[in-house]
């Protein structure tokens, strides 16, 4: 039996859905220890999954554009990253499953190749890397005469970007709320993209200059306090400034209230409505996490957690039978 434990991701921004210079997307994230995703698979003569039911689909679908012709497979999903919230579950739902068929039957391929095979990392290359190898992620995205259109992940055919920089994270803690509610994805997801880009060639400089001047050097010097000061600031310009504005009034609430109530910075994860705030103590981080839930319940439902990064990708174990 193979065992593949996958993470899910915060992605903070993407950085340039404006193309003049010849490349699009790119994109900085961070790996999460939890939640995560947790299957297990036999070889069989049929392709057949078990569990999550949400999720069944397109792991069946990655499962089926790997495996050799005439075998099967067994999958059963044992524990699943809430979909459609800005996670990731899809990218790494479909790398797991893929790379559940690459183990049971030996075919050899990459994470990259596995990602290629199944038509995830289109726009942002951070679900692949963080599957790869954990830890924050900066990727740098596609030439545009390639990708030909400004386009999510799940409508796109081009191989995931390249990983510039990837970094272990501080062992900071990262409170998550997430809403009863899902982001946008599917045609309501190509519909945005269509409707805003090209984001103005100034916002996306703006965004470029604050990661590569503000949030990467924070990083590397552990220096909380810019970190978080980058991560608010993005907030508020480029692609992301869209994604925040299309959030429900209590998403936004929530963002506001961990920035005021001990959280460095905090902000919306992808098309969330995730939102993550980051503290400096684990006591910090458990007493927002704590008040944030009270606001969840008092106002659109979900879940608060205390997690923090995870700098390893995934985890695979078991063997060929």
């Amino acid at each position: 039996m193979i065992r593949i434990v996958s993470p899910s991701r915060l992605h903070l921004t993407l950085i340039d859905l404006n193309a003049e210079i010849g490349r699009v997307d790119g994109g900085v994230g961070i790996t999460l220890e939890s939640p995560g995703m947790e299957l297990s698979a036999v070889e069989a003569e049929t392709v057949e999954v078990l569990g999550d039911s949400v999720l069944a689909g397109r792991v069946r679908k990655a499962a089926k554009s790997l495996l050799p012709e005439d075998r099967g497979i067994r999958i059963n999903i044992e524990r699943a990253i809430p979909d459609h919230v800005g996670l990731g579950s899809g990218t790494q739902a479909a790398i797991s499953a893929a790379a559940a068929v690459n183990e049971v039957y030996g075919l050899g391929k990459s994470v990259r190749e596995l990602a290629v095979a199944v038509g995830r990392g289109g726009t942002s290359g951070i679900g692949v890397a963080a599957f790869e190898n954990g830890g924050f992620l900066l990727d740098g995205g596609h030439k545009f005469k390639d990708k030909g259109a400004f386009s999510p992940s799940a409508a796109s055919h081009v191989p995931p970007g390249p990983v510039l920089f990837r970094e272990d994270f501080p062992d900071w803690p990262i409170v998550l709320a997430i809403a009863d509610t899902k982001g946008a994805h599917d045609a309501e997801e190509v519909d945005i993209f269509k409707k805003v880009c090209p984001i103005p060639l100034a916002e996306v400089q703006e965004v470029a200059h604050v990661i590569l001047m503000q949030m990467l050097p924070a990083l590397v010097e552990e220096d909380l306090e810019s970190f978080g000061a980058a991560v608010n600031h993005l907030q508020t310009v480029g692609f992301k400034k869209r994604e925040v504005e299309i959030q429900p009034r209590p998403v936004l609430d929530v963002v506001q209230f961990m920035r005021d109530n001990g959280a460095s910075g905090s902000g919306v994860s992808s098309f969330g409505p995730v939102v993550y705030g980051i503290a400096g103590s684990m006591s910090e981080g458990e007493k927002l996490r704590k008040e944030v839930q009270q606001m969840l319940d008092e106002s659109i439902g979900g879940e608060a957690l205390l997690t923090k990064a995870r700098n390893r990708g995934a985890e695979i174990s078991g063997g060929l039978f």
